[in-house]
């Protein structure tokens, strides 16, 4: 129920301006081309909203279509202290469609040296982001909320990222959807080629059809090495899940019902 007095999410002024802005773009049922995202219903709620409102404008990226000053954007991250223009420089880690942003914030707050861009457009989801940021105070986050796929192709220059997260991506798992996938091989080469020498790729699902194509897809793209391949063969090509991606409520559900989880670690060369 929304609190008293307080417009519906669906009337405030805020989330008609991501709408209105392209911030959060129109619905497509049946996309042409692969995007990053197909739009879920879902509630904001008064909370959600709010934080739209408060806080959204400082964390909240539009979309342009130049190349994006990681300078300005991140310019309130950290408190002046004296150091150089190159110590300052942060690793910047783009997170694609991170849900209602549990792992997220956890992770944020856990490497607070480090930027984070990420990319959704369900918009409770970017809604509940905001409201963690507020309610712990992070200022390493940025919210692009438009296609991922637009963002890396005109937002992120060659090299630039020193990190990309994909947890949980929708497994299409019906035979004939499959190629909607997330992670196919174009998307693979777009984020190597923006991954600094040494980046990662930490990708995570809990379906096994999925997991066997994302080590495929990934193994084949010549900028990338397997991480993990040699220092855990038992593993065939995956990876312990490192410390830092915490286990979600939904991923804990999972594992009681006997589902496994994949995580895949790779590294740009």
């Amino acid at each position: 129920m929304n609190d008293t007095n307080f417009p519906t999410p669906a009337t405030t002024d805020s989330t008609r301006s991501l709408r209105s802005s392209s911030c959060l773009p129109a619905g497509v049922a049946y996309p042409k081309a692969i995007k990053s995202f197909v739009l879920r219903s879902g509630r904001t709620t008064s909370g959600q909203a709010r934080a739209v409102a408060d806080i959204g404008p400082k964390f909240l990226l539009p979309y342009q279509s130049g190349l994006l000053d990681f300078d300005a954007a991140y310019a309130a991250a950290s408190e002046p202290d004296g150091l150089t223009d190159i110590q300052k420089k942060r690793p910047l880690i783009l997170e694609i469609g991170f849900g209602m942003g549990e792992a997220t914030a956890h992770i944020a707050a856990l490497m607070p040296e480090k930027n984070f861009l990420c990319c959704e457009v369900h918009e409770p989801g970017v809604g509940a982001l905001l409201k963690r940021i507020g309610e712990q105070d992070l200022r390493n986050i940025r919210i692009c909320p438009h296609d991922a796929v637009e963002v890396i192709d005109n937002m992120l220059a060659l090299q630039s990222l020193d990190g990309v997260h994909i947890f949980f991506p929708d497994p299409w798992h019906k035979k004939r959807h499959n190629k909607r996938r997330l992670l196919q091989a174009a998307l693979v080469a777009k984020l190597a080629a923006r991954l600094k020498i040494d980046g990662y790729i930490h990708c995570a699902t809990d379906w096994q059809a999925y997991a066997e194509q994302m080590l495929d897809v990934l193994s084949h793209e010549p900028l990338l090495k397997n991480r993990a391949a040699l220092i855990h063969p038992e593993l065939a090509g995956y990876a312990p899940k490192p410390d830092y991606r915490p286990l979600t409520k939904f991923e804990n559900r999972g594992i009681r019902l006997g589902h496994g989880v994949w995580d895949l670690v790779f590294e740009r060369v």
